[in-house]
């Protein structure tokens, strides 16, 4: 047993090696992963031409319906039907889902001095303050001049803000999770299904299946080097967005390294089986881009999978890359424990257990 664990810490040591000696591997590992961090950054940082709100009415008044139709003809509001409650405003600003939400209480519109009168509130998360102060400022002058048509008294209609006292997600912090699964697919997809082939080509997978080597011991030392090398290289995407981007990281640093860990063990699997399985890159490249494609457009990794449509949700929730980058963003901006995360660790798990079966059954030294 000590001579078997010998022999994955040697190839352990070799692997690693390898890579950073490897410099296009270095390349696609780490600094093409920085550059679309520094693009989806640099425009996580620009200003919105429109607001996304939610519109609570809780009023039954005329007035209140006018101004529900004013909001929803105004092109700078994109207004979430789907949130009916504040309670769901509020999950959904937590999640950066939405900038702020107008909320009508229910004596909005009612006369008071026989002048309809009323008070709109529009809650918001810290994160999202800019955007807030804009949407103060534009629902005040509305109100001025809604004020100046019916009426020379005090304002009737005015406009209050409540701030959560919650920790919510920056467009940042949401895209950085998205990015970090990019990274992710780069080293345990491309870089196994680049190396096996290559090898095989150069009859160095043949010469070891002529010694002693057994199968599962060249598959431990390249998982285990592997989410060490990935530790190392997406360590400097986070040195970067925190330091850049000013990236808030609210989970706990060890349980995120853990998760991040496992969740490159399980991708590796993909790339292992591709690569395992194939005899040369013509083999390996089509069938990685049937993978990898599928996994980076419906998995949240460019843009969140809650602008789908609902069916094709119920589907990306179960590809293997899903609960990676959903248990990262639940960690790193939402501040929720490895036991929060049962669902996701349960998947993870699962396609692990499945993906590596496969793996072990198609792999070839040659």
């Amino acid at each position: 047993m000590d001579s078997s664990f010998y022999t994955v810490k040697t190839f352990v040591k070799i692997n690693t090696r390898r890579f950073f000696r490897d410099r296009l591997a270095i390349f696609f590992t780490v600094i093409f992963p920085l550059i679309f961090l520094f693009i989806f950054g640099a425009m996580s940082r620009g200003g919105d031409l429109s607001f996304k709100v939610a519109l609570i009415n809780e009023s039954t008044n005329q007035a209140a319906f006018d101004y529900v139709s004013e909001v929803k003809n105004d092109k700078l509001f994109k207004i979430d039907e789907k949130v009916t409650t504040l309670d769901l405003a509020k999950q959904k600003m937590k999640r950066g889902e939405i900038d702020a939400a107008l909320v009508i209480p229910s004596n909005f519109g009612e006369d008071v001095n026989g002048v309809a009168s009323g008070d709109l509130n529009i809650v918001y998360s810290p994160n999202n303050e800019v955007a807030a102060q804009a949407l103060v400022s534009i629902e005040t002058a509305h109100f001025q001049g809604k004020n100046k048509q019916q009426s020379q008294t005090p304002d009737p209609f005015t406009v209050s803000v409540e701030v959560l006292n919650e920790q919510a997600l920056s467009r940042f912090d949401y895209t950085f999770s998205g990015l970090l699964g990019f990274s992710i697919i780069g080293l345990g997809i491309f870089g196994p299904v680049n190396v096996f082939p290559e090898l095989k080509k150069q009859g160095i997978l043949r010469r070891l299946h002529t010694t002693p080597l057994k199968v599962w011991q060249y598959f431990v030392s390249n998982v285990i080097s592997q989410a060490v090398i990935g530790i190392i290289t997406l360590s400097v995407s986070f040195l970067v967005a925190i330091f850049v981007f000013d990236l808030k990281v609210v989970g706990n640093w060890f349980e995120l390294a853990a998760f991040i860990a496992f969740s490159i063990i399980s991708i590796y699997g993909i790339g292992l089986a591709i690569g395992g399985w194939a005899k040369n890159e013509r083999q390996a490249a089509p069938l990685s881009n049937i993978v990898v494609f599928p996994l980076m457009f419906l998995s949240g990794t460019f843009f969140p999978r809650y602008a789908m449509p609902e069916w094709l949700q119920s589907v990306s929730n179960y590809l293997p890359l899903t609960p990676v980058i959903d248990g990262i963003r639940l960690i790193a901006a939402e501040g929720q424990h490895l036991v929060d995360l049962g669902p996701q660790l349960g998947l993870i798990a699962a396609w692990t257990v499945v993906i590596y079966i496969i793996a072990f059954k198609v792999f070839r030294w040659e």
